[in-house]
Protein backbone atom coordinates (compact mmCIF):
# COMPACT_ATOMS: atom_id res chain seq x y z
CA UNK A 1 0.00 0.00 0.00
CA UNK A 2 1.39 3.41 -0.94
CA UNK A 3 1.82 6.45 1.26
CA UNK A 4 -0.97 8.17 -0.68
CA UNK A 5 -3.33 5.23 0.01
CA UNK A 6 -2.43 5.45 3.71
CA UNK A 7 -3.19 9.18 3.77
CA UNK A 8 -6.50 8.63 2.00
CA UNK A 9 -7.45 5.85 4.41
CA UNK A 10 -6.51 8.09 7.35
CA UNK A 11 -8.69 10.95 6.03
CA UNK A 12 -11.66 8.65 5.52
CA UNK A 13 -11.30 7.12 8.99
CA UNK A 14 -11.01 10.56 10.57
CA UNK A 15 -14.29 11.67 8.96
CA UNK A 16 -15.91 8.37 9.89
CA UNK A 17 -14.92 8.52 13.55
CA UNK A 18 -15.42 12.30 13.84
CA UNK A 19 -18.13 13.22 11.32
CA UNK A 20 -18.44 16.93 10.69
CA UNK A 21 -21.84 18.63 10.82
CA UNK A 22 -23.45 15.65 12.54
CA UNK A 23 -26.94 16.13 13.98
CA UNK A 24 -30.18 17.75 12.93
CA UNK A 25 -31.39 21.30 12.32
CA UNK A 26 -34.48 22.66 14.03
CA UNK A 27 -36.58 24.58 11.49
CA UNK A 28 -34.59 23.23 8.55
CA UNK A 29 -35.59 24.41 5.10
CA UNK A 30 -35.77 20.75 4.15
CA UNK A 31 -34.81 17.31 5.35
CA UNK A 32 -34.44 14.33 3.09
CA UNK A 33 -33.60 10.68 3.62
CA UNK A 34 -31.25 8.61 1.52
CA UNK A 35 -31.12 4.82 1.61
CA UNK A 36 -29.06 2.20 -0.15
CA UNK A 37 -31.02 -0.99 0.57
CA UNK A 38 -28.34 -3.19 -1.01
CA UNK A 39 -25.79 -2.44 1.70
CA UNK A 40 -27.88 -0.92 4.49
CA UNK A 41 -26.49 2.63 4.32
CA UNK A 42 -28.96 5.27 5.50
CA UNK A 43 -28.76 8.97 6.13
CA UNK A 44 -30.96 11.89 6.93
CA UNK A 45 -29.78 15.24 5.61
CA UNK A 46 -30.98 18.60 6.94
CA UNK A 47 -30.47 21.84 5.03
CA UNK A 48 -31.06 25.45 5.94
CA UNK A 49 -31.06 27.60 2.81
CA UNK A 50 -31.72 31.32 3.00
CA UNK A 51 -33.79 33.47 0.63
CA UNK A 52 -30.68 34.33 -1.41
CA UNK A 53 -29.93 30.64 -2.02
CA UNK A 54 -27.00 30.41 0.43
CA UNK A 55 -26.58 27.17 2.37
CA UNK A 56 -26.45 28.51 5.91
CA UNK A 57 -26.35 25.14 7.66
CA UNK A 58 -26.17 21.45 6.88
CA UNK A 59 -26.40 18.54 9.27
CA UNK A 60 -26.49 14.83 8.69
CA UNK A 61 -27.16 11.64 10.58
CA UNK A 62 -25.56 8.70 8.79
CA UNK A 63 -25.75 5.01 9.59
CA UNK A 64 -23.86 2.38 7.70
CA UNK A 65 -20.38 1.98 6.39
CA UNK A 66 -17.36 4.22 6.86
CA UNK A 67 -17.41 5.35 3.21
CA UNK A 68 -21.00 6.62 3.47
CA UNK A 69 -20.35 8.52 6.71
CA UNK A 70 -16.98 9.92 5.60
CA UNK A 71 -18.32 11.01 2.23
CA UNK A 72 -21.25 12.80 3.88
CA UNK A 73 -18.95 14.48 6.37
CA UNK A 74 -16.60 15.72 3.64
CA UNK A 75 -19.56 16.78 1.51
CA UNK A 76 -21.02 18.84 4.34
CA UNK A 77 -17.73 20.71 4.77
CA UNK A 78 -17.47 21.33 1.03
CA UNK A 79 -20.93 22.86 0.61
CA UNK A 80 -21.50 24.70 3.90
CA UNK A 81 -21.64 28.43 3.17
CA UNK A 82 -21.89 27.91 -0.60
CA UNK A 83 -24.69 29.04 -2.85
CA UNK A 84 -27.04 26.40 -4.18
CA UNK A 85 -25.56 26.99 -7.64
CA UNK A 86 -22.01 26.40 -6.39
CA UNK A 87 -23.14 23.34 -4.39
CA UNK A 88 -24.55 21.83 -7.58
CA UNK A 89 -21.21 22.46 -9.33
CA UNK A 90 -19.37 20.73 -6.47
CA UNK A 91 -21.79 17.78 -6.67
CA UNK A 92 -21.19 17.50 -10.41
CA UNK A 93 -17.39 17.63 -10.00
CA UNK A 94 -17.46 14.98 -7.29
CA UNK A 95 -19.76 12.67 -9.22
CA UNK A 96 -17.59 13.07 -12.33
CA UNK A 97 -14.53 12.14 -10.27
CA UNK A 98 -16.24 9.03 -8.93
CA UNK A 99 -17.89 7.85 -12.16
CA UNK A 100 -15.40 8.78 -14.90
CA UNK A 101 -13.15 6.01 -16.09
CA UNK A 102 -9.71 6.73 -17.47
CA UNK A 103 -8.18 10.17 -17.11
CA UNK A 104 -8.07 11.40 -13.52
CA UNK A 105 -9.15 15.03 -13.52
CA UNK A 106 -8.07 16.92 -10.40
CA UNK A 107 -10.66 18.57 -8.18
CA UNK A 108 -10.57 22.26 -7.31
CA UNK A 109 -8.13 23.08 -4.51
CA UNK A 110 -11.02 23.85 -2.13
CA UNK A 111 -12.23 20.27 -2.60
CA UNK A 112 -8.90 18.50 -2.11
CA UNK A 113 -10.06 16.49 0.93
CA UNK A 114 -12.56 14.78 -1.35
CA UNK A 115 -9.63 13.31 -3.27
CA UNK A 116 -9.42 10.75 -0.47
CA UNK A 117 -12.59 9.16 -1.82
CA UNK A 118 -11.02 8.64 -5.25
CA UNK A 119 -9.55 5.39 -3.89
CA UNK A 120 -13.08 4.01 -3.53
CA UNK A 121 -13.12 3.65 -7.33
CA UNK A 122 -10.92 0.58 -6.87
CA UNK A 123 -13.99 -1.10 -5.34
CA UNK A 124 -16.88 -0.44 -7.75
CA UNK A 125 -19.46 -1.91 -5.38
CA UNK A 126 -18.56 0.82 -2.82
CA UNK A 127 -19.02 3.77 -5.20
CA UNK A 128 -22.73 3.86 -4.35
CA UNK A 129 -21.78 4.21 -0.68
CA UNK A 130 -19.73 7.31 -1.48
CA UNK A 131 -22.42 8.77 -3.76
CA UNK A 132 -25.41 8.29 -1.44
CA UNK A 133 -24.88 11.54 0.54
CA UNK A 134 -24.31 13.50 -2.68
CA UNK A 135 -27.43 12.17 -4.39
CA UNK A 136 -29.38 12.87 -1.21
CA UNK A 137 -28.01 16.42 -1.15
CA UNK A 138 -29.08 16.95 -4.75
CA UNK A 139 -32.59 15.77 -3.85
CA UNK A 140 -32.57 18.07 -0.81
CA UNK A 141 -31.56 21.08 -2.91
CA UNK A 142 -34.40 20.34 -5.32
CA UNK A 143 -36.84 19.97 -2.41
CA UNK A 144 -35.62 23.22 -0.83
CA UNK A 145 -36.20 24.97 -4.15
CA UNK A 146 -39.84 23.87 -4.06
CA UNK A 147 -40.46 25.53 -0.68
CA UNK A 148 -42.60 28.69 -0.71
CA UNK A 149 -40.47 31.83 -0.59
CA UNK A 150 -37.37 30.05 -1.85
CA UNK A 151 -38.49 28.78 -5.22
CA UNK A 152 -37.60 31.89 -7.20
CA UNK A 153 -34.10 32.29 -5.78
CA UNK A 154 -33.27 28.59 -5.96
CA UNK A 155 -34.79 27.87 -9.34
CA UNK A 156 -32.57 30.55 -10.85
CA UNK A 157 -29.58 28.38 -9.92
CA UNK A 158 -30.82 25.28 -11.72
Amino acid sequence: MSLVDDLYRETILDHYHNPRNHGCIENATTSVEGVNPLCGDELTLYLKVNEAGLIEDIKMNAHGCSINTASGSMMSEAILGQTVERAKEIIESFKNMMLTKGEELPLDEEMEDLEALRGVKKYPVRIKCALLPWNTLLEGLETAGAKPGLSSSLSDSK
